[in-house]
């Protein structure tokens, strides 16, 4: 215990004065003069960054758009074009690599689009040392996931940093598709009545990665539900080509996803917190970690706000298809409260879903 001296009725304490120069927020600083992990999030660091650094050095009509993939006119084509690196640790994780990441998500960037994927481009950046049996395991798993998804890599790089300055390997994938005519996907076509449709069970992915990166045991494996959801969306749009909005919930989660929407639309966003589909080992491992389910990456599950009178069609068309089995109504898009999402909890209450400022599990994406 600290020495103590009394004056009077007055207890001080002659323990030296702690140092605050060394100590640190456990959440990043908004204005913080360096690049944090916070920035890396999908939150609302992440769209600070975008806003205030990137945007303005870019400029351009199709980048203020903001969505997952840019939709292009060339050549009387209407062409989706993304590009996505991944930084996931470990590299292999039950249910899929950073190999699989890599093409599934951008292909699922350019399906947010309502784009056909047909072409990947792959950029290696390989650690000094890793051994090259990881290396060919990362590229088979590439190949086979691009396979899947039904897209070719036509062309890439290569390029190697010293030892001790990444973490095995980093991967960057961009790619190319098609947009159907008659097809207008973005987020800022939200409207109010339109009902919003999530294609699956919520925080998966994330749980996944988090558990063998801590060596976490659950009871029950969880295995990532990464995944191509290019067949998905043309299933949907089989049954209407207008679909105003879909969106994959990775960083930030769904959570993230919603109020992107929402700001993006100016519109209100009310979900029913009953009806998010969150399996049981899921959410008693976030109740465990301290982690909101909502703000969880996924990386196979799709949002979708969808006009009223397209809904329940395109949900059974949902449901019939593999990756849209536990579809599920979880709200609907209102007028009320523009910009922000609000869930109704299972006691009759009511919520804010936040943007999130910077991302609950750092590197699973």
């Amino acid at each position: 215990m600290p020495d103590t001296t009394t004056t009077g009725t007055r207890t001080a304490s002659t323990a030296p004065a702690p140092d605050f120069a060394n100590w640190s927020c456990p959440l990043p600083l908004r204005d913080h003069p360096r690049v944090v992990m916070g920035h890396g999030g999908g939150g609302a660091m992440s769209a600070e960054l975008v806003e205030h650094v990137f945007a303005p050095a870019f400029g351009g009509q199709v980048l203020a758009s903001l969505g997952d993939s840019a939709a292009l006119t060339l050549g009387g084509a209407r062409l989706a074009f993304s590009t996505d690196s991944f930084v996931v640790r470990p590299l292999f994780f039950p249910g899929g690599s950073i190999g699989d990441l890599a093409v599934n998500g951008t292909v699922n960037d350019l399906a947010m689009s309502g784009a056909r994927p047909a072409y990947l481009s792959c950029a290696f950046i390989l650690e000094e040392g890793v051994e090259m049996a990881v290396v060919a395991r990362v590229a088979q798993a590439l190949g086979d996931a691009a396979r899947r998804a039904g897209v070719e890599v036509v062309t890439g790089d290569t390029k190697v940093v010293e030892a001790g300055h990444g973490d095995g390997i980093y991967l960057n994938t961009a790619g190319i598709g098609l947009i159907p005519a008659g097809v207008d996907i973005r987020a800022q076509r939200a409207a109010p009545g339109d009902v919003v449709i999530v294609s699956g069970d919520i925080g998966v992915h994330g749980v996944a990665v988090m558990s063998v990166r801590e060596g976490l045991e659950f009871g029950v494996r969880i295995e990532s539900d990464c995944a191509a959801l290019g067949g998905l969306v043309e299933t949907m749009l089989a049954v209407t080509p207008d679909l105003h909005v879909l969106r994959d919930p990775t960083r930030g989660g769904l959570g993230a996803a919603l109020n992107e929407i929402a700001v993006a639309a100016g519109v209100g966003v009310l979900v029913q917190e009953r009806s998010v589909p969150v399996p049981d080992e899921v959410a008693n491992a976030c109740a465990i970690l301290g982690l909101d389910p909502m703000y969880v990456a996924n990386e196979g599950k799709l949002v979708a706000f969808v006009p009223r009178e397209h809904a329940d069609a395109v949900l059974d068309a949902m449901r019939a298809h593999p990756l849209g089995a536990r579809a599920a109504v979880i709200g609907e898009c209102v007028a009320e409260h523009p910009g922000m999402v609000v869930a109704r909890t299972a006691l009759g209450g009511t919520r804010v879903v936040d943007l999130p400022i910077g991302e609950q599990l750092p590197r699973i994406c």
